[in-house]
């Protein structure tokens, strides 16, 4: 992958999870677990932002590398969980992967996406 297509996927990613963020900002942890589709659409936002996290890491090991901030190999694993978990998937930490998580996720894609315009 051509690394010009990092701004991209960056983006990518923070909009997948700031979508999984914002679904949920109004809504309790107890509205959540009775949403089927409010728990199908974040868990799927989350995917994306997963799977976009996992491809970038894959295809520019030297970006992934240079940005130990990020956790990598545990976006990794909510992809994984949420792709085949099918029906096992933990609502618990769906929602507090959306909840807690992502916030500071969308911090750091912030920083890095500002550093990069820079031109660092």
């Amino acid at each position: 992958m051509n690394s010009d297509r990092i701004p991209y996927l960056l983006d990518r990613m923070r909009q997948a999870a700031a979508d999984a963020h914002s679904m949920i900002a109004n809504v309790t942890k107890d509205q959540f677990l009775e949403q089927v589709i409010l728990q199908r659409a974040v868990g799927m936002s989350l995917l994306m932002a997963s799977e976009i996290a996992a491809q970038l890491a894959n295809a520019n090991p030297d970006f992934a590398a240079e940005h130990p901030e990020f956790p990598w190999n545990a976006m990794r694993g909510v992809r994984n969980r949420i792709a085949h978990g099918y029906f096992d998937i933990d609502l618990e930490k769906v929602w507090a992967t959306a909840k807690d998580d992502v916030p500071d996720l969308l911090y750091r894609l912030d920083l890095v996406r500002n550093w990069r315009a820079e031109g660092e």
